[in-house]
C-alpha cells in the first residue's frame, strides 16, 4: 500500500470506486452492457440466488392451492427451508474465510480478526452475537413475509404475473428488484442513522466495525422488520410466488455474502465469485457516508459517497466536523 492510499486497510479494490456506467457521463453503451453481463451472468451472486429460488419454488414450497389456507405444515417448510439456507450459506462463508482461514487475508478489506469477546454484544462475542439475530429474529421475520405474500396470492390479495400473461414483465421483475433495493436500502438506511433510530435499533448492526458474513442480517429485529418490508412492493406491482422468494433470497442472503469482509472467492489465485463491496465496508468503519450501494449514485447525488482515495476521507472529516461543530 503507498502513501497515498487509506491508512488501516489491508486490501483495497480499484480505486477511486466507481458508480454503475449507467449513470456514468457520457454514456458508454459497451461499458453498460459488460457491467449488465458481469453483474448477472456466469457464476454470480444474482444467478446463483436465481437458481435457489427455483429450486425453493419447485422443491420446497407450497402449491397456490395449498397456500390458500395456513397450513402448519407449508409454513414450516417455509421456515425450515430459509432457517437451512441461511445457516448453509453464512457457515459456509464463515468456515471458508474464517475458521479455516482457506485463503488468508488474500482479498479482506480489513487486515484485523473478527472479535472473540467485546461487551457490546448481546451474548458476549461478535461470531455468536451476529448468529443469534440473524438465525433467530432475521429467520423468521423472512418467513413470516414470504408467508404473508404467498398466502395474499393465493388469495387474490397480490396480483398474479403469470409468464405466459406478460412474459417480458415476468422476467423484468427479476432485475428491477435489485434496482428497487438500491433505492429503498438508501432510504431506509438514512433514516435509520436518525440519532434516536441509530442509537436504540441500528447500532446493532454497528457493534460491527469489521465485519464477517453473520454480520449482514445481525440486526434489531425492528431493522430486520424495516429492510425485508421491501417485498412490500408486490402489494402494488404483483407478483408470481417466484419473484416474492427471489425478492426475500436476495435480500437476505446477499446480506450474508456482501458482509464476508473478502472482495471474493478466491479459487486457483482466482476471484471467482465477487463478494464483500468495499464501498460498504468503509461504512461500517466511517458511519456517516456510503448509505446506499454503487448500482444508482444515490450517495454521490446527496454528498454521502466516499469513492476509497484521500480527498473522499478529507471530504468525510470536514462534512463530520461541519455536522460537530469542531
Amino acid at each position: 500500500m503507498s502513501d497515498e492510499q487509506l491508512k488501516g486497510w489491508h486490501h483495497l479494490p480499484q480505486i477511486p470506486l466507481q458508480v454503475s456506467p449507467v449513470f456514468q457521463w457520457p454514456p458508454n453503451p459497451l461499458k453498460i452492457m459488460k457491467w449488465f453481463w458481469e453483474s448477472w451472468f456466469l457464476i454470480t451472486e444474482k444467478l446463483i440466488i436465481l437458481a435457489l429460488t427455483f429450486a425453493s419454488y419447485y422443491w420446497f414450497s407450497p402449491s397456490i392451492d395449498a397456500a390458500r389456507s395456513l397450513d402448519v405444515e407449508w409454513i414450516s417448510l417455509i421456515y425450515i427451508r430459509n432457517f437451512f439456507l441461511a445457516l448453509v450459506i453464512g457457515g459456509l462463508l464463515h468456515l471458508w474465510f474464517y475458521t479455516f482461514s482457506a485463503q488468508g487475508k488474500n482479498l479482506k478489506y480489513d487486515p484485523r480478526p473478527l472479535m472473540v469477546k467485546g461487551k457490546q454484544f448481546t451474548l458476549g462475542g461478535q461470531i455468536k452475537d451476529n448468529m443469534f439475530w440473524t438465525l433467530g429474529s432475521g429467520v423468521l421475520i423472512w418467513s413470516a413475509f414470504e408467508i404473508v405474500l404467498l398466502w395474499g396470492l393465493a388469495n387474490g390479495y397480490v396480483q398474479n404475473i403469470e409468464f405466459s400473461d406478460t412474459p417480458i414483465w415476468f422476467v423484468a421483475l427479476f432485475f428491477l428488484i435489485p434496482l428497487w433495493e438500491s433505492f429503498y436500502f438508501y432510504v431506509i438506511h438514512r433514516i435509520l442513522h436518525f440519532p434516536l433510530l441509530y442509537r436504540y435499533i441500528h447500532s446493532i448492526h454497528h457493534r460491527n466495525i469489521n465485519v464477517g458474513p453473520w454480520s449482514g442480517m445481525s440486526m434489531h429485529p425492528a431493522e430486520q422488520f424495516m429492510f425485508l418490508g421491501s417485498v412490500f412492493v408486490h402489494l402494488i406491482v404483483g407478483a408470481h410466488p417466484l419473484h416474492i422468494i427471489f425478492h426475500l433470497q436476495y435480500y437476505f442472503l446477499t446480506a450474508i455474502t456482501t458482509h464476508t469482509g473478502f472482495q471474493g472467492l478466491l479459487i486457483g489465485d482466482k476471484n471467482r465469485l465477487a463478494l464483500g463491496t468495499f464501498h460498504h465496508q468503509m461504512h461500517h468503519r466511517y458511519f456517516e457516508c456510503n448509505y446506499g450501494s454503487l448500482e444508482i449514485p444515490w450517495d454521490k447525488w446527496f454528498g454521502s459517497f466516499h469513492d476509497g482515495t484521500i480527498e473522499a476521507n478529507k471530504k468525510m472529516q470536514e462534512r463530520r466536523n461541519n455536522i460537530t461543530g469542531k
